[in-house]
Formats: C-alpha cells, structure tokens, sequence
C-alpha cells in the first residue's frame, strides 16, 4: 500500500491517516498539491488541495462544509499565527504533523526564501493546547524521529533517538474551550 514510500514520516502519517479515518474519505489538505497527498489518492482518498494562498491571511478554504477530514503535514509551523485557521475548520475532524522543537537545533529559517521558514516548531504539549484553544480534541498523538543514513557528528546522532516530528488526530470539541 504506501510501503513504497522511502520517507519514514510519509509511512507513519499514511497509517495514522489509514487507521483513524481509512479511505474513501473525502480530504482537504493544506498546501498545494504534493507527494504526500498523491500517495493519499493512490491510497483511496479523494484528495482536494488547498491552491497556495497564505493561511494566515485567507481561512477560506478551510470553511467549505463536505470534508471528512482537514489534514496538514508541516504546515502550520510555516504560519505566523494558526490559531484562525484552526477555529475556521468545519471538517469534524484534523490529521496533522509538526516539527518538534529540538534543544540542540535553532528553528529552520532559509537564508533564501522568504516563505520557508518555520515561525513555530513545536513541544508536544504546545501543539496539545493550540488545538484544544481552538476547539478540538486530541484523540491520538504519535511523535517519531528523523535520523539521517549517515549519522556522524553530534545532530545527525541526537536525531536518531530524539524525536523530530509530532503527528495528531484530532475531533471537533463539543464543549468547545473558548
């Protein structure tokens, strides 16, 4: 099914992905189209992608109703402010991965271009309290990590046990924390 995949982080979302809403459901994933959200439609999913506009500036996307799902996978770090984005989803429920803030490792910023950059790498306890402020519920959480095939020198080896990514399932909260 998406074995195939060679990145260790597609391989875990898929299966996130597949075990708490299988397909076909009907996704909105945030950020233009990618391998990512092709290896969803090769899984079943019926995938629609969000056209590139800034999501801190235009929450349109996220307000269209018939969703099963709003998924983003290292997105929302690249976002000065998540919060409306997060309270503008009416899909019931968010499947979505962050980088993990690392103790060892400044936050990424390209000398290059001006949008890739992260404004947010996450603790998990962080990203936990963003989305319950929003309004939602985590109902499952995952971290995992990001070791390099050639782990010399002291990052490459921190990174082989020291968690990179964190990935949430998360509902709709009915009590809604406002």
């Amino acid at each position: 099914m998406y074995q195939h995949t060679p990145r260790k982080r597609y391989q875990k979302t898929l299966r996130i992905m597949d075990e708490h809403l299988p397909p076909p459901a009907k996704v909105l994933d945030l950020g233009v189209p990618n391998p990512l959200s092709g290896l969803m439609k090769d899984m079943g999913y019926e995938v629609d992608n969000t056209k590139g506009e800034d999501l801190d500036f235009d929450t349109s996307a996220v307000e269209v109703e018939g969703y099963d799902v709003v998924t983003g996978f290292e997105i929302l770090e690249h976002m000065v402010n998540p919060m409306p984005l997060l309270k503008a989803v009416k899909a019931p429920k968010l499947v979505l991965t962050v980088p993990m803030r690392l103790w060892f490792a400044p936050a990424y910023r390209s000398k290059t271009d001006k949008w890739d950059r992260h404004y947010h790498e996450f603790e998990d306890w962080q990203f936990d309290w963003l989305l319950e402020k929003a309004g939602w519920k985590v109902i499952h959480r995952e971290q995992w990590t990001s070791p390099s095939k050639f782990p010399l020198g002291i990052r490459p080896l921190l990174r082989s046990f020291t968690p990179r990514y964190y990935g949430v399932v998360a509902e709709r909260d009915e009590l809604g924390v406002e």
